[in-house]
């Protein structure tokens, strides 16, 4: 069980508009944990009138406070569907809504508020490129794109672009993607593309077992007509506090047989100063055991920075851009930590980031784990944009693979202190209680 903000309630409200006015006063309280939190996503399940279900946003107002915060209504998430209601009358909905200051062990209690008109100037919305892509926008810059072509094994050229699914990242102000899109991007010479199979932010593993003994390589989409297919848009939503989708997978062995299903979750917070990304995932098998297995280098969930780091990084005249910051420091430019069934190495770490130039401009992305993600967690870094962590697991009709991470992509650098604050607040949330 993934824990939320240690939310274990379901509260009740009936009205929206004039008539929430109306209901009794409902107070929902935040308690800080043992570290200050800054821009933290809280989320509370609970059921609603029909009426408030049809609301997108709520004003969370605290005594003495000039500044209320907005809070988002959405259907369950991924995490949270679990929870039912407990009234046949009512509607199951989720609030969200973002802590931006909370000091450790600091209780501050809010009151929930009609809110008929806000400002949408920074409210998220969907753009799509039907059979193509779908893009998730703040504003007026674009913050993900989620690449959907159909599979299509009409030549090896439309297969190299359309065997999996995967999500690009754009920048912070929207300006560029940073991630790679391997042959689905535009390049004059095909041949300066750079391991091609990662792209973006992506999730697939490269030793499958499944159906007494059939194999299945999914990162590399091996052997022919292996591959992930998108089989649907399942939810989407769009407000001032989160954008959101979640998407329908089918995971295909050599044959085109489906071994697998998956729903894909993800989420943006309107976060200033950077990107703050929510990737989760339930993976189901289509009938009996498959067995998830691979190297760091090919499996799990993975961050691919775009080719042109690749690039630079390959150029022996170059000096290294590229260096890694974890728990115990910041290593050295180019420096790199890879498991490997021989000498071991880096398994089961709370956060790695990566900083890296791209344009001339330098980033910092952070990749944070939550505790509760399947392990051993092996990790896996390359100077050349890419890394991230796997793990093997056993998926049976009673046991399907739940996974949760963060992704934090900002303009320059970071420090250690920084990264942990953003790992200690998604591993251990604020309490909420709703009065």
């Amino acid at each position: 069980m993934y824990r939320l903000c240690a939310v274990a309630f379901i509260v009740s409200l009936t009205g929206a508009g004039a008539s929430f006015a109306q209901e009794k006063r409902i107070e929902i309280t935040v308690t800080g944990g043992k570290e200050d939190a800054r821009n933290v996503p809280i989320v509370v399940p609970m059921e609603v009138s029909p009426q408030m279900a049809k609301a997108v946003h709520v004003r969370l107002k605290a005594a003495g406070s000039k500044d209320p915060l907005v809070g988002q209504w959405t259907g369950p998430g991924l995490l949270t569907e679990g929870i039912q209601s407990k009234d046949k009358t009512l509607v199951r909905r989720d609030l969200h809504f973002i802590m931006p200051d909370l000091k450790a062990g600091t209780t501050l209690t809010f009151a929930l508020e009609p809110l008929d008109v806000p400002n949408a100037s920074k409210e998220f919305h969907w753009k799509e490129n039907k059979g193509e892509y779908t893009e998730l926008w703040r504003g007026q810059q674009p913050i993900f794109r989620y690449m959907y072509r159909a599979y299509d094994n009409s030549s090896p050229e439309n297969r190299d672009k359309t065997y999996k699914v995967f999500h690009h990242l754009f920048d912070p102000t929207g300006t560029r993607i940073v991630t790679n899109g391997g042959q689905t991007d535009s390049y004059t010479d095909p041949k300066k593309l750079v391991f091609p199979h990662h792209r973006g932010l992506m999730f697939a593993f490269n030793k499958i077992t499944y159906d007494n003994g059939k194999k299945a390589d999914i990162w590399h989409a091996k052997p022919k007509d292996t591959h992930e297919s998108h089989e649907g848009f399942l939810s989407a939503d769009a407000g001032l506090v989160l954008g959101r989708h979640r998407v329908a997978i089918d995971w295909h062995g050599p044959d085109k047989e489906v071994f697998a299903k998956e729903e894909r979750e993800m989420t943006v917070y309107g976060i200033d100063g950077g990107t703050l990304l929510e990737f989760a995932t339930r993976l189901r098998t289509a009938g009996g055991k498959v067995r998830l297995d691979g190297d760091p280098q090919h499996s799990g969930f993975q961050f691919r920075a775009a080719n042109a780091v690749a690039e630079k990084a390959a150029d022996k005249k170059s000096a290294k851009e590229t260096y890694y910051l974890r728990p115990d420091g910041k290593g050295k430019p180019g420096e790199t930590r890879n498991w490997d069934p021989k000498n071991l190495g880096p398994v089961n770490l709370p956060w790695d980031a990566m900083s890296f130039v791209l344009g001339g401009q330098r980033y910092t992305v952070a990749y944070i784990d939550h505790p509760n993600n399947p392990g051993e967690k092996r990790y896996s870094e390359r100077d050349y944009g890419r890394f991230g962590c796997y793990f093997e697991y056993d998926l049976t009709p009673e046991h399907p693979l739940v996974l949760n991470h963060r992704i934090w992509l900002q303009h320059g650098e970071m420090t250690g202190d920084q990264v942990q604050a953003l790992s200690a607040s998604f591993a251990a949330p604020p309490k909420v209680a709703v009065k």
